[in-house]
């Protein structure tokens, strides 16, 4: 079993900033990754097309041998996780925006989210923010358009537009901490922090759920520790089109299809 792959999935290749850190972080671990293309974003979509979505995905890298499960998608982890729990008896890791460590640094007292409308409307989301915030104030954006501008590339002048209509009035309340929301959004770090500013520390966690992933398997003693052979690595997209996934993935392997 500890040789088995670690699943991931996301709508599109956003989750893939997460799984070059899970897998720096444990370097002997397989992994199975699907970018759901077809159905991106999941941010525009209802609670039961979420659940529908998630559970098919953790189906297919359930049936592929995977021993537990990232969930690589904040609107998926925020919408689904829960349920996913309830269905399925192998770990599975959520993301979530970063709201406490940004909230324990702000000095302003105010931070900025940046997020998909799936995420910022979700019971989770509510209830975590509410948890971690203290006293500190959220100023929230949904990123709407990001997620398929990030995925094309095709238009950058628009999506430079587009992330300064959204963190411009951020920044100009007062935020000194921007939160990434979204696997995506890192894709375009760059970006975002020239417009933004050097006031404006900018946040993901990324790191801590590749952290948490590792606690989570050492705790149901899944960690792969045999370090003779290299990892193997295998991507699936449902698009019609791979050019992003081999991008953000520099050419360095096969891209397989499967349908959703």
């Amino acid at each position: 079993m500890n040789s088995h792959p670690i699943g991931f999935f996301d709508s599109g290749i956003g989750g893939i900033t997460l799984w070059k850190e899970v897998t720096s972080l444990m370097p002997n671990e397989n992994t199975i990754y699907i970018s759901d293309a077809n159905n991106c974003p999941y941010g525009d979509k209802s609670i039961d097309e979420i659940n529908e979505i998630s559970s098919k995905n953790t189906r297919f890298l359930i049936d592929r041998g995977c021993k537990t499960i990232v969930l690589a998608c904040n609107t998926a982890t925020t919408n689904s996780i829960s349920n996913l729990r309830d269905k399925f008896s192998i770990p599975f890791i959520g993301i979530e925006p970063a709201i406490k460590p940004a909230a324990l640094k702000s000095k302003t007292k105010k931070i900025g989210v940046l997020a998909t409308k799936g995420t910022l409307t979700s019971n989770l989301f509510f209830e975590t923010s509410n948890d971690h915030k203290g006293d500190v104030e959220l100023i929230s954006t949904y990123g709407e358009g990001l997620i398929e501008l990030i995925e094309s590339r095709e238009d950058d002048e628009r999506l430079v537009k587009l992330l300064e209509q959204y963190l411009h009035p951020m920044v100009k309340k007062g935020i000194d901490q921007l939160v990434l929301g979204c696997t995506h959004y890192p894709l375009v770090n760059e970006l975002i922090k020239k417009i933004v500013g050097n006031d404006v520390n900018v946040v993901d966690c990324n790191h801590a759920v590749a952290l948490q992933t590792r606690r989570i398997m050492e705790s149901n003693k899944l960690l792969n520790n045999d370090n003779t052979n290299s990892p193997n690595y295998q991507f699936f997209n449902n698009g019609s089109d791979d050019h992003a996934i081999k991008k953000v993935l520099e050419n360095k392997y096969e891209i397989f299809k499967f349908e959703s």
